[in-house]
């Protein structure tokens, strides 16, 4: 992906092109990356919620909501749209959304709900190295900084 190579624009024309010709929830998620890429948030947020109009099953626009929303540090209104992750039909990457769900649950002070979420995400995907990271910091009783 070119956003992951940093051309920013390009990805961003690239994206724009293809929702005029065919929108897709994809395309509205991967156009909203491309925003957070530029540190544009407000934009990101508002291509998720594109993605999620086109599609409301697809999983991934709720989780990277929550996850800007976490990076706005506005972390109780990211909770709604992780839960919403989790509850999607159409989404691959349930460990994001739980470790993110930790995230939270952890800059609340809230470890018991924040090791919960870790160990749902390593039954998911047992190599996430962030989870594994992150439980092992809550274990031995290390700050966690989002």
């Amino acid at each position: 992906m070119l956003q992951c190579l940093g051309e920013l624009e390009a990805a961003e024309d690239l994206y724009l092109g293809s929702i005029a010709l065919f929108p897709t929830s994809e395309g509205h998620t991967f156009l909203g990356w491309t925003y957070s890429f530029k540190g544009d948030l407000k934009r990101a947020i508002a291509e998720c919620k594109a993605a999620i109009d086109t599609d409301p099953s697809f999983g991934n626009p709720y989780n990277d909501i929550g996850a800007y929303l976490i990076e706005l540090e506005r972390v109780d209104d990211a909770i709604p749209w992780l839960k919403k992750a989790l509850e999607s039909s159409r989404y691959a990457c349930y460990f994001y959304a739980h470790t993110n769900l930790a995230r939270v649950y952890a800059l609340r002070g809230q470890t018991h709900l924040a090791r919960k979420h870790l160990e749902e995400a390593l039954k998911v995907n047992p190599e996430y190295e962030p989870a594994s990271e992150m439980l092992r910091r809550l274990s031995r009783g290390t700050d966690y900084v989002a």
